[in-house]
């Protein structure tokens, strides 16, 4: 039976823990990554059998950059900690990568009811990808936080952004290594609470300007890879 860790990002997110952790595959490790919840999110996680890791520096790559130094198991997945994603899923990207059919897996979100992405972070995500695309030729239609792969492969990578750039990074260093990058459709459900980037302008103006940061490092070796 395939087993993995899956690094949960987590800030104030104590009413949508119970569901998120519901949904984690039975056999695989919960990993909560505290960073700096006030509302006992950190204590609801430990109650429910997650294993928690503190990272008081604040950003999303900071946690999860976190979340994947504690993993241990062969493949690591990631997924927001906010109930508008099901770590269900990720038992399929994993079966994937196991079978040989890919290296990376990110799922592309797809809203259930109106509202639950605002234009404002739709706009923002189009525009990432296409300036993904001109960097990479990867033809992806969204830089979601759902994703699987090895956690020898992540951790290769040598990923170094802290804040909203971290998810894109992990892709174009995935590709600039040669790794085989694939996207699947995933149901965008309404989230729990208020996002803390794309809920506001600033949060997703910050987030682009974090992600196009990443996109004008230099190719770390040969491109390589395909969409598939």
């Amino acid at each position: 039976m395939l087993s993995a860790d899956v690094v949960l990002p987590c800030l104030d997110e104590a009413e949508a823990l119970p569901w998120v952790l519901s949904r984690v595959p039975a056999g695989w490790r919960a990993i909560v990554v505290d960073n700096g919840s006030t509302d006992g999110s950190a204590e609801i996680a430990r109650t429910l059998g997650a294993h928690v890791v503190s990272e008081p520096r604040r950003g999303f790559g900071a946690a999860c950059d976190a979340g994947l130094s504690a993993a241990e198991a062969e493949y690591v997945c990631f997924c927001d900690c906010d109930a508008s994603l099901d770590p269900g899923l990720l038992t399929g990207f994993v079966r994937e990568i196991a079978s040989g059919g890919t290296d990376l897996v990110l799922g592309r979100r797809r809203p259930q009811t109106r509202g639950v992405w605002p234009a404002h972070a739709r706009a923002g995500n189009a525009a990432l990808s296409l300036m993904l695309r001109r960097r990479t030729g990867l033809r992806l239609h969204d830089i979601g936080p759902l994703r699987a792969a090895r956690r020898t492969d992540l951790l290769a990578l040598g990923l170094t952004d802290r804040r909203s750039g971290y998810p894109l990074q992990m892709v174009v260093r995935a590709w600039d290594a040669g790794m085989r990058v694939r996207e699947v459709d995933v149901p965008y459900l309404p989230r729990s609470g208020k996002s803390k980037v794309t809920g506001t302008w600033r949060g997703t103006w910050q987030a682009v300007r974090d992600m196009s940061a990443v996109l004008a490092e230099q190719p770390r070796s040969p491109v390589g890879g395909d969409a598939r």
